[in-house]
């Protein structure tokens, strides 16, 4: 995040942060986090991306999801998409993640969601045109009043 993104804006250390996804307890860590998010009176701007099974924010496709920031074990795709950043070895990639609950970043003022690639595509698709479900969580974002959509064509191919 940091080389990609906050290194090239004018954004004060400050105002960004993380979840700890090193700290003792985790529960505890997503509690500070929920914590400091209303400290800071919610956020204003929520960047997101999609991930090819339809996650946002590592809420992956379930049951049920959860409204607050969690821990959630990640699909066996989103590991295996997330390799890169592993030295391309999916075994390397946690089993498990810390993310945003789908009702805090609903909460935010303004959602992004990016997509690129064919590999978004069908998902993307089903996301804005299919019923919200909770095996597609990206189609939650038609709840809320501001989100806006940043694709290539290859992700939009099938809008």
């Amino acid at each position: 995040m940091e080389r990609h993104l906050f290194g090239a804006v004018n954004l004060p250390p400050a105002q960004i942060h993380f979840l700890d996804g090193a700290a003792a307890d985790l529960d505890a860590e997503c509690e500070r986090y929920e914590g400091a998010i209303d400290a800071a009176g919610g956020i204003d701007l929520q960047l997101l991306g999609i991930g090819r099974n339809g996650h946002i924010g590592f809420n992956e496709p379930a049951d049920t999801l959860a409204a607050r920031t969690h821990r959630v074990r990640l699909a066996d795709s989103t590991r295996r998409d997330n390799a890169a950043l592993f030295g391309g070895d999916p075994a390397r990639v946690p089993q498990e993640a810390l993310s945003m609950g789908i009702g805090t970043i609903l909460k935010a003022g303004v959602l992004i969601l990016i997509a690129t690639g064919d590999s978004k595509a069908s998902c993307l698709a089903r996301a804005l045109r299919g019923p919200v479900s909770t095996q597609l969580p990206a189609s939650f974002l038609q709840l809320h009043r501001h989100t806006e959509l940043y694709v290539d064509r290859l992700a939009a191919s099938r809008l």
